[in-house]
């Protein structure tokens, strides 16, 4: 006989199920609404790709904060602290940082032994910028902790940034005002550094600009003889060269009045000195005029220390760099990175948009533009020092060469063209950005309806005047794109920059106030070889720490003014030739 389970018939379909989930859930079973696993759903990879994002933020956050972290804390007026050793000597300096390490068990003493081992081998030192490079040898000392007796912050301390040698840390031992030795006075003292302050910028005001223009004129007179020679012969240019002669007489008779001025200025300036002396009493005497800036580290209010701060900043992004770039300012750097930028753009914008333009609105798609489309692709993966090689070689050395030869026979062998300058550099980088250029513009060209095309030769524009006041007034923003990705490759590039134009030190500008005041052929400086040489090339490595992560700030800042400007004028573009969708 059989059940009445057995006697009916199979449920089937949505009611089956049904029955059968009721029935799990009744018995408490967990039910799985979904067969596929999570590998079908493309959920690991979603994470994988939120994960990676995730990461990639993270790392570019951090060094945005480490680089602002630093270069935000470098002028900050610190304290100068006064070290007794444990035998005795005595050092004077800021602390710099700190580290832990294992120590040379033995060449230590007992105690110094025995603290260490109490540590598990490992000892804490700290690093003090003692300056002084003039007397010491050296700008900077390691000092253990288990070295160290006391530590005081005594109120006489002064910390002094001179001209030349660098920073001086130690106290004002006595003054001499015009050529008479008396004690030191700060009200004095701050009068008189200001006065020789002033006579230093106008003996460097005379040397650059009067000077400096007899010196060109001198130069040109010069050169103006050797091209008569050169066009018309030694006799028949005579007379001009008498002519030029008698020129260069009156231009050196001015030299010799204004170097009789500046060697008087420097005589009164030699009888102003300062008398300083070091925390183990050996004494230096400097001129006034050669203090930059002085302070007493250790009893300097928070406003003081404030305007220490600006007034660093200002000096440094508005003055020269002295002590092999290892102190004030970049302004030759920031000069010639923003002109260098500029004139990029200026060659590789014509270059990219028309290439662009024929690529994509006049050749005939085929196998041959197809090659010419991965021939652009990749020269943006081609590394940046072949470009660089390549300026050198055809820029500098082929048709800067040319050039000389031509127009500039007189200054030979000394080149003018035929080497690295600020204009070899700007087309090198061209190059270099030109694949970016133009993969943006053919996108943003790409993407304007083909109906508004259609509708402009529909209404009789030839196909000229549709691409200039059609088609490219609609791509305007995607080609800005181009240009802003452009600028921030080009602008941070350095290893191209070292063959074709970029120096440690720049002794001028490409732009001056001599005839033709626009000089492309010289070298000029940059924020990114600045980094580099301050970083790798500097006599002492942590004396030019700071200025790296100062330098890397303002290099960052400046890429992003630029490109956020850039930004701004696509974004107008956009909003000016926004229209609906045909």
């Amino acid at each position: 006989m059989t059940s009445l389970n057995e006697q009916m018939p199979p449920a089937s379909g949505a009611a089956g199920a049904a029955g059968v989930a009721a029935k799990d859930a009744v018995k408490g079973r967990r039910v799985r609404r979904f067969s596929a696993d999570l590998s079908a759903a493309g959920e690991p990879a979603l994470w994988g790709f939120g994960g990676a994002l995730a990461l990639g933020i993270i790392l570019i956050a951090g060094f945005l904060m480490m680089v602002l972290y630093n270069g935000a804390t470098t002028f900050w007026p610190k304290p100068i602290d006064r070290v007794e050793l444990t035998d005795g000597t005595v050092i004077a300096g800021v602390e710099r940082r700190g580290t832990i390490f294992r120590p040379d068990m033995p060449r230590l003493t007992d105690e110094q032994r025995a603290v260490v081992e109490e540590n598990d081998g490992f000892a804490y030192r700290t690093l003090y910028q003692t300056a002084n490079f003039d007397l010491y040898g050296d700008d900077f000392q390691w000092v253990a902790d288990f070295e160290t007796a006391t530590v005081t912050q005594p109120e006489d301390f002064y910390y002094f940034e001179r001209q030349v040698w660098g920073v001086f840390v130690g106290r004002i031992a006595g003054l001499q005002v015009a050529g008479q030795q008396m004690d030191y006075d700060a009200a004095t003292f701050r009068r008189e550094q200001e006065a020789a302050r002033e006579r230093f910028r106008e003996i460097r005001r005379i040397e650059r600009s009067e000077i400096g223009r007899l010196n060109n004129l001198i130069e040109r007179e010069r050169l103006n003889q050797r091209r008569a020679v050169l066009r018309q012969g030694e006799e028949a240019a005579a007379a001009e060269i008498a002519a030029s002669q008698e020129r260069i007489a009156e231009l050196q008779a001015e030299f010799q009045v204004l170097q009789a001025r500046v060697n008087e200025i420097r005589a009164v300036d030699r009888s102003y000195r300062v008398t300083l002396e070091e925390v183990g009493g050996r004494t230096i005497e400097p001129e006034m005029s050669q203090i930059v800036r002085y302070f007493p580290a250790n009893t300097v209010g928070v406003l003081d220390k404030l305007g220490i701060y600006f007034s660093r900043w200002w000096e440094f992004v508005s003055t020269e760099p002295r002590e092999a770039n290892t102190q004030g300012g970049v302004l030759p750097a920031i000069f010639g990175t923003v002109a260098m930028t500029l004139l990029m753009v200026v060659f590789v914008a014509p270059f990219g948009v028309i290439t662009a333009l024929y690529l994509r609105e006049y050749a005939k798609q085929g196998r041959v533009t197809s090659i010419v489309r991965i021939s652009v692709n990749n020269l943006a993966g081609v590394p940046s020092i072949v470009y660089g090689v390549f300026g050198l070689g055809f820029f500098a050395y082929t048709m800067g060469g040319t050039i000389d030869q031509l127009f500039y026979p007189e200054s030979l062998p000394n080149p003018t063209f035929g080497k690295g300058g600020i204009l070899w550099a700007s087309l090198t980088l061209a190059l270099l950005t030109v694949p970016v250029v133009i993969v943006a513009t053919e996108e943003a060209l790409a993407a304007v309806p083909r109906s508004m095309r259609e509708g402009s030769l529909a209404c009789g524009a030839s196909k000229w005047q549709t691409i200039r006041y059609v088609v490219l007034p609609k791509a305007l923003p995607g080609i800005m794109t181009g240009m802003i990705l452009a600028m921030a490759r080009g602008a941070g590039e350095v290893a191209p920059l070292m063959l074709v134009g970029v120096v440690k030190l720049a002794p001028a500008l490409p732009i001056d106030a001599f005839y033709p005041f626009i000089h492309l052929d010289r070298s000029f400086m940059h924020l990114g070889f600045h980094i580099f040489d301050v970083g790798f090339q500097s006599r002492n490595s942590e004396a030019g720490k700071p200025m790296v992560f100062v330098t890397t700030l303002l290099l960052l800042t400046l890429i992003v003014a630029m490109n956020a400007t850039a930004i701004i004028v696509r974004n107008r573009l956009k909003r000016k030739y926004a229209t609906g969708q045909f």
